[in-house]
C-alpha cells in the first residue's frame, strides 16, 4: 500500500515550523518513523496561533501527524552525543535551522557521513547553504515578496498582496519530499547517501514557472490581472447576482458557446475578442461586458446553464462551502484525529492513494516529548543513559507521561 511504502525508514526530524515539519509529515503519511526532535520546551510551531485547541496551536497540530516527539536539550554534550548515536542509524535527517547552525551541534552531514554513508540528509533554509545570502533568515511572508509573488497578486494598481496560506513554506515542504524520494532511490541501488539543499526561495521560483518563462520570453513584468490567467481571457471570477463565478472560456469552442449561452452573437465577432490573444490584449473591455450580463442571474442558474455546454465554470467557494461540498465529501481528503489535549481534530488528510485502498488511521501532532523514552531506547540508547538524562534534565517527557519503573 502507498501508506505503508516507506515502513522501517527511519526518519530524524530537526526541523521547525513549517516547511521541514511538511517535508516530514510527507514521509510519515507514507509510512517513515519519523521521530521530531525538538527542545524541552518545544519548537517554536507549537507557539503559532491563534487558532488554538485547549491550548494547543492548529498550525503545528496541522503539519505534525503520524510523528513521534523526542524533547531533548542539543546545548547539552549528553543531548548532543544521544542525537548521534540516532543519526548514525538514521536513514534521513530533514533540519531547517540557519546554515551552520547544525555544524556548531556537530550534527551536520560532513560529520554524519563518514559513519552513515547512506544518511539522506536534506536542510531546508530560505535561500540555500551557499552563497552571499545564505545566513539571511526568511519566513514564508519574506518569501513571497523578495521572490516576486507578492507582485503579482492583486487587482490593478492594488496594493502588495500575499498568499493567506504559507504556499512557500508548503511548496518548499513538498519540493524537500521530492528530493529525499530521489535520494532514497539512488541508496537503493547502492549508492551513497547525499546532503539535499532545499531553498525556499527556489521553491517560490519554480511555484511561478509559468510566470517567469513567460517574463524571460517577453522582458516584461507581470500586470496585476485580479482572478485572471495573464495567459488566457476569459478565464476569471465574475460577479453574479448572489455571488461570484469563476469562468475558464477561452478555447475557440467554448468561447463559442459562451457566446451563444449568453446571447451576445455581436461579442463572437467582435475583433476584439476573435482569438485568445485578441481578449487577453482588449481583457478590460471584455469583462466589462460580461460583469454586466453575469450579474443577471445566480451563481447556480449560471452553473446549470454554463455546465449544460460543457463550459468550465465554478463557484467561488468559501472554506465553509468547500468542506460541506460533495467535492470535498468524495475527494476522501478529510481525515480527523485523536490528540490528547486538543481532542478529535479535523484536517485535510494524506491525498494520494490507490482508489481500492483503505484510508489509514492518523495519528494526532505529539506532545512534547511525548515518546522521548521509547524512541531512545528503540536506538539502542541504554536505559541507564536514559535515566541519567531524564535526571539531569537533558530530555524532557510528556507531562501526563511516567517514566517506567525501570528508569
Amino acid at each position: 500500500m502507498i501508506r505503508d511504502s516507506l515502513r522501517d525508514l527511519r526518519v530524524l526530524d530537526f526541523s521547525h515550523v513549517l516547511a521541514g515539519p511538511v517535508c516530514s509529515m510527507m514521509l510519515a503519511d507514507l509510512g517513515a518513523n519519523v521521530v521530531k526532535i525538538e527542545p524541552p520546551s518545544g519548537e517554536l510551531g507549537r507557539q503559532i496561533g491563534p487558532p488554538w485547541i485547549n491550548g494547543e496551536s492548529v498550525a503545528n497540530l496541522s503539519v505534525n501527524r503520524n510523528k513521534r516527539s523526542l524533547a531533548i536539550d542539543l546545548k547539552t554534550d549528553a543531548g548532543r552525543q544521544a542525537i548521534r548515536k540516532m543519526a548514525w542509524q538514521a536513514d534521513v535527517i530533514i533540519e531547517n535551522f540557519r546554515p551552520g547552525v547544525m555544524n556548531t551541534l556537530g550534527l551536520d552531514y560532513a560529520s554524519l557521513e563518514t559513519a552513515n554513508p547512506k544518511l539522506v540528509y536534506c536542510s531546508i533554509s530560505a535561500f540555500g547553504q551557499t552563497g552571499a545570502s545564505r545566513r539571511r533568515p526568511g519566513v514564508d511572508g519574506i518569501i513571497q515578496a523578495v521572490s516576486g509573488l507578492m507582485s503579482t497578486l492583486g487587482e490593478p494598481g492594488s496594493e502588495p498582496l500575499k498568499v493567506p496560506v504559507p504556499v512557500a513554506d508548503m511548496v518548499g515542504g513538498y519540493m524537500a519530499t521530492i528530493a529525499v524520494l530521489a535520494a532514497l532511490h539512488e541508496v537503493r541501488y547502492g549508492r551513497p547517501g547525499q546532503h539535499l539543499d532545499v531553498s525556499l526561495f527556489n521553491a517560490a521560483i519554480m511555484l511561478q514557472q509559468v510566470g517567469f518563462t513567460s517574463f524571460l520570453a517577453s522582458g516584461i513584468d507581470p500586470e496585476k490581472v485580479g482572478s485572471a490567467a495573464p495567459y488566457a481571457s476569459p478565464n476569471e471570477a465574475f460577479p453574479t447576482g448572489n455571488g461570484w463565478l469563476m469562468i475558464a472560456a477561452y478555447h475557440p469552442d467554448r468561447w463559442a458557446s459562451l457566446c451563444e449561452v449568453l446571447d451576445m452573437p455581436d461579442l463572437e465577432s467582435d475583433p476584439r475578442f476573435a482569438t485568445n490573444a485578441d481578449r487577453v490584449h482588449n481583457r478590460a473591455a471584455l469583462r466589462q461586458t460580461l460583469s454586466e450580463c453575469f450579474r443577471t442571474r445566480t451563481t447556480t442558474e449560471w452553473i446549470s446553464l454554463l455546465s449544460a455546454r460543457d463550459i468550465l465554470c465554478a463557484p467561488v467557494s468559501t472554506y465553509s462551502e468547500v468542506v460541506n461540498s460533495h467535492e470535498y465529501r468524495e475527494s476522501g481528503i478529510d481525515t480527523s484525529v485523536d490528540h490528547p489535549v486538543a481532542g478529535k481534530v479535523r484536517m485535510p488528510g494524506f491525498a494520494i492513494a490507490k482508489p481500492d485502498e483503505a484510508r489509514a488511521q492518523d495519528v494526532a501532532a505529539p506532545l512534547v516529548g511525548q515518546h522521548s523514552i521509547e524512541v531512545l531506547s528503540e536506538y539502542g540508547i541504554p536505559d541507564e543513559e536514559i535515566a541519567d538524562l531524564l535526571n539531569c534534565g537533558v530530555i524532557r517527557i510528556a507531562a501526563a507521561q511516567c517514566a517506567p519503573a525501570s528508569l
